[in-house]
């Protein structure tokens, strides 16, 4: 960008004007128009006054000038430093501001960049939107695209199931329609994070009674877990409870999707345990299964954790999960606990 003028060079220029001028006119006068005083005059004007208001005058002419310079400078910074402020605290882009292209100074070189900047960062925004867009239509038509074929599959295991086999035959049907009701399981929470992420879920955070909350979903899950024959250990203080706002229907998905865990990853541990801390504001849920570095490999990509965590980081809350080959404990609170 081509500079055609410079600020601080005309501060200097005008500050040059003022000091050194009339000094120099000063001295022109007197040393090429005639006194129309004689030197007894002279004298009795006092040179001392004299060089006194002159230099007053320069030291005023300065000191004007430069708080002149300075005031406008700093207005011009103040609009600049407002725009950004503004942005900052609304959590949006800024938008451009007015430069003077005929002036194009330092501070208006400064407001040309600025607005290179925000129309960058407003493109690339609007590209990152658009693949994102892309992405979610891919994945709902992938999704919906294989249901299809997993339906047929699941069709012809059950018509061979009706056929006489062999314990090996229906060991690998059994096996097969494990691995499609899995398949599907997958392409169910893919599809869920995905309309989760691109805001289709509504979010309605409220004050949740947490206590209660998972009182409710213990007592839904407790006969699944009865059936797998996993014991179950539970603490949940009846009278003591705390408070969260966050939305109960992801606070009970986030739940289901741990409970759910348990029995895909730890069911061989035979046990789980489920408890509220009032006093540090948890849910504790731990099991005794191999552990998250040992576990098969139907935890697949993750997919159903993803969900979990975007909805406790929407909510302010997060999970610290701790595992090894004895087990695994997470512990859900608020994201200031450390």
């Amino acid at each position: 960008m081509k500079q055609t003028k410079s600020l601080f060079r005309r501060f200097l220029k005008g500050h040059f004007l003022f000091i050194f001028l009339p000094p120099i006119i000063l001295i022109f006068l007197s040393a090429f128009i005639e006194s129309p005083f004689n030197e007894e005059e002279l004298n009795e004007l006092n040179y001392f006054y004299v060089v006194l208001l002159l230099f007053g005058f320069i030291i005023v002419a300065f000191v004007v000038i430069s708080w002149i310079f300075f005031l406008r400078l700093r207005k011009r910074l103040n609009r600049l430093q407002d725009v950004m402020s503004f942005s900052a605290n609304h959590n949006s882009f800024p938008k451009p501001i007015v430069v003077q292209s005929d002036r194009m100074d330092e501070i208006d070189q400064l407001g040309s960049s600025f607005n290179w900047m925000i129309q960058q960062l407003e493109d690339s925004r609007k590209r990152e939107h658009e693949e994102e867009l892309l992405r979610h239509r891919l994945i709902a038509n992938l999704s919906h695209d294989l249901r299809t074929p997993l339906t047929i599959l699941r069709g012809h295991v059950t018509r061979l199931n009706k056929e006489s086999l062999s314990l090996e035959g229906q060991n690998s049907l059994s096996e097969m329609n494990h691995t499609i009701t899995r398949v599907g399981d997958l392409m169910d929470d893919l599809l869920s994070y995905t309309l989760l992420t691109s805001g289709k879920h509504p979010f309605e955070p409220t004050s949740t009674d947490i206590g209660r909350l998972v009182r409710a979903s213990v007592a839904a899950w407790y006969p699944v877990f009865e059936e797998k024959e996993i014991q179950i250990e539970v603490d949940l203080p009846t009278e003591a409870t705390f408070y969260w706002e966050a939305d109960p229907k992801w606070m009970t998905r986030v739940l289901d999707n741990l409970f759910q865990n348990i029995l895909r990853h730890a069911a061989e541990g035979k046990y789980v345990s489920i408890g509220v801390d009032v006093e540090k504001e948890q849910i504790i849920v731990a099991d005794r299964g191999p552990g998250m570095d040992n576990s098969s490999y139907e935890r697949g990509a993750g997919i159903g954790l993803s969900t979990s965590n975007y909805m406790l980081k929407k909510m302010k809350l997060k999970a610290d999960f701790t595992s090894n080959e004895d087990g695994t404990r997470v512990a859900i609170g608020r994201e200031s606990l450390t």
